[in-house]
């Protein structure tokens, strides 16, 4: 019996400790599965916030892409005014420009330019020697012609898209960069600039004013002009129509300066041809109307309105009102609260990287020429540049364009 009892014991014993080890084995699944399960959840919570991080870039970049695409088709719906009226946007938007990463030229040498305030020219270019240019408060004078050598460079496309581009050294009116920069282009409302450049040489009050008409505003409704916000009847001082045909691009400013200045349209137009036949760009440039509206007759190159910019830098009231940001008009019958102008190529371009500072600009818009600019700039090394393009699909593309050859070139 002892022996039995014996062995049943040993058997409980044996039970019990077989039932412990499993119970054991079981915990320590348990608790290694708990284990596994939090560093899964881990993991996955990782994975999870990595695909929204992605996610938020992806949808940030498709949104500026939308956002350029229709800035240029709503500048594309114009296609017979000197300027498409632009869409204000916020000031914190992306401001990487280029489709593709950029790569210096394979020759972007020009020789080291002088890189003080005054630069003496004594070259002689074929006409007249060209008087010493000071970049501080401008005073450039001189001729107006240019030289390209072998030194010039094609801007690549995947850098620059548009068709027709040139920047212009002024310290030595040598090109340091061009494409197509002699074939004829239509200006669109870069036109304004030499609007501006011949009402500043005859207009001499600026506080004079000027009663916009029904004909005008008529006009430029009718040609799908941009506009300013001046309506017929009107009072205007004559210093709001310069910058309202230049920070909006406003057609009805234009004219109704054209018509203060020579009567109407027609003898100011006379006027502008005669200026270019005097900076010596008639042979290439000839206008038929003071806003930039498509003619088949109203062109000039690259290069010529390069030339047409300088002139203006140089007249010290149209510097002031190619770089101003922003403008208030008077307050009106019409207008109690005055308008807001803004130059939107200016305060866009304001925080890229241009290797120096875009001082003054005037932008335009035909569907001939697309979207265009032209556009001044002192460089980091006190050097002046001027650029222009022409042909580009959006406004924001052309604002890029014009980063990336001050970006690439100027010195």
């Amino acid at each position: 019996m002892k022996k039995k009892k014996n062995s049943s014991l040993e058997r409980r014993g044996a039970a019990e400790i077989q039932s412990r080890k499993k119970r054991r084995k079981k915990q320590r699944h348990r608790v290694r599965n708990m284990i596994l399960s939090i560093l899964l959840l881990i993991l996955a919570a990782l994975c999870i916030a990595g695909i929204v991080y992605l996610a938020g870039n992806l949808t940030d970049k498709k949104i500026n892409a939308s956002e350029e695409i229709l800035t240029g088709s709503e500048n594309n719906t114009q296609e017979d005014n000197g300027t498409a009226s632009e869409p204000e946007k916020s000031e914190s938007e992306d401001d990487t420009y280029g489709e593709s990463e950029k790569s210096e030229p394979e020759d972007d040498t020009f020789g080291e330019p002088d890189e003080s305030a005054a630069v003496e020219e004594t070259e002689n270019t074929e006409k007249t020697e060209k008087t010493t240019i000071q970049v501080g408060d401008v005073t450039f004078h001189g001729d107006f012609s240019y030289e390209m050598d072998e030194n010039t460079v094609v801007p690549p496309d995947r850098d620059v898209l548009s068709s027709n581009s040139i920047l212009i050294d002024l310290s030595t009116d040598r090109v340091i960069a061009a494409k197509d920069a002699q074939t004829r282009i239509y200006p669109a409302s870069m036109t304004k600039i030499l609007t501006v450049l011949v009402a500043a040489e005859h207009v001499t009050n600026l506080d004079d004013t000027f009663t916009m008409t029904s004909d005008i505003t008529g006009y430029c409704l009718t040609q799908g002009c941009s506009a300013a916000g001046f309506v017929g009847g009107e009072v205007i001082p004559v210093r709001d129509l310069f910058y309202g045909t230049i920070l909006p691009s406003g057609g009805e400013a234009a004219v109704g300066l054209a018509t203060y200045v020579a009567g109407s349209q027609e003898a100011f137009v006379e006027l502008m041809n005669e200026k270019l036949e005097e900076l010596g760009l008639s042979d290439t440039a000839h206008f038929t109307n003071c806003v930039g509206i498509y003619n088949d007759d109203h062109y000039c190159t690259v290069a010529d309105m390069a030339m047409i910019l300088k002139a203006a830098v140089e007249n010290d009231f149209c510097r002031e009102v190619l770089s101003a940001h922003v403008y208030y008009t008077t307050k009106t019958e019409q207008n109690p609260e005055g308008i807001i102008l803004s130059n939107w190529f200016l305060r866009r371009i304001e925080d890229k990287d241009c290797g120096g500072e875009v001082l003054c600009a005037k932008t335009g818009f035909v569907a001939q020429s697309g979207d265009c600019a032209a556009s001044y700039e002192i460089s980091a090394g006190g050097i002046p540049y001027i650029c222009v393009t022409v042909n580009t699909y959006s406004s924001w593309r052309c604002i890029y364009d014009h980063v990336a050859m001050y970006k690439m070139y100027a010195k």
